[in-house]
């Protein structure tokens, strides 16, 4: 099966993301470009392979999904590395898609050709991309909001100061411009991703939106970053305040991801667990 072949790809991939972190450190821009665009596409040829084998987008499980969440991460950080030139950010990503990598290594499951009759709609599959795409926005998102938070509260310990950035503060305005950027860039994504889901809920379902538990908690999710980005724009806001809310918002967005399969009240009732 493709999936016993998992575990070279995803080394082969690692390896060269954590060379362009390295090279990202160094300020040596196209090895760091070159080599994570490299480690894309090593990752992304065995989507594409387990693709084919399926013979349908592995995207039915938890484990297939974090396949996916595990190579947009990269290529998200790629992207603000690209535009903001952010030398830790390639560093932060390889390390969470690590994890995720290393989860599909310790708890494999099951990928089989299947695929219930719901799932079959035309939709289902640029919802879920969509989806992981938005995710991986929102978790670079919250990997720079921690960021700013432990560097902030590192310059009081050790009472650094620059010229740019004085001594407890958190983050420069064009940082918190640049975090805005992503947060916003998320949510159009995530936006998008429900719109698609409701089109899918329609064709397979006959109604766009019934308040299942995945989708309640959807919209949580969706509301919580709105309520970030309108917070944003008050003149009184707090900078250490909206970085709490974007890690909370995160918090909420994991168990729209995959927290709700634990809870009872979706346990025989949601058409979004398939087993």
């Amino acid at each position: 099966m493709i999936w016993d072949y998992f575990i070279y790809f995803a080394a082969f991939a690692v390896l060269l993301w954590i060379i362009g972190a390295w090279g990202a450190w160094r300020g040596r821009t196209a090895l760091a470009v070159g080599t994570t665009i490299a480690g894309l596409l090593v990752f992304l040829a065995f989507i594409i392979s387990m693709w084919v084998v399926l013979e349908r987008p592995p995207l039915r499980t938890m484990g297939e999904t974090r396949l996916w969440y595990s190579f947009f991460l990269p290529f998200v950080g790629l992207l603000i590395y690209g535009r903001w030139g952010y030398k830790w950010i390639l560093s932060f990503s390889t390390m969470l898609a690590t994890v995720f990598i290393c989860v599909n290594l310790f708890k494999p499951e099951i990928h089989s050709k299947t695929l219930m009759p719901a799932l079959q709609s035309p939709w289902f599959a640029p919802h879920v991309i969509v989806y992981m795409f938005a995710y991986a926005l929102m978790g670079a998102a919250t990997l720079m909001a921690v960021y700013y938070l432990l560097r902030g509260q590192w310059s009081v310990l050790k009472k650094v100061e620059t010229s740019s950035r004085p001594v407890g503060m958190l983050a420069t305005e064009d940082e918190l411009d640049s975090l805005d950027q992503l947060v916003r860039s998320g949510l159009a994504f995530i936006t998008f991703g429900m719109l698609f889901g409701a089109l899918w809920a329609k064709e397979a379902w006959g109604h766009y939106w019934s308040w299942d538990p995945k989708e309640t908690w959807a919209a949580i999710t969706w509301f919580a970053y709105l309520v970030y980005v309108h917070y944003r724009q008050l003149p009184s806001q707090r900078t250490r305040l909206s970085l709490w809310m974007l890690i909370v918002a995160f918090v909420l967005l994991q168990m729209c991801w995959w927290g709700i399969n634990y809870l009872p009240s979706a346990q025989g009732v949601s058409v979004h667990t398939y087993g």
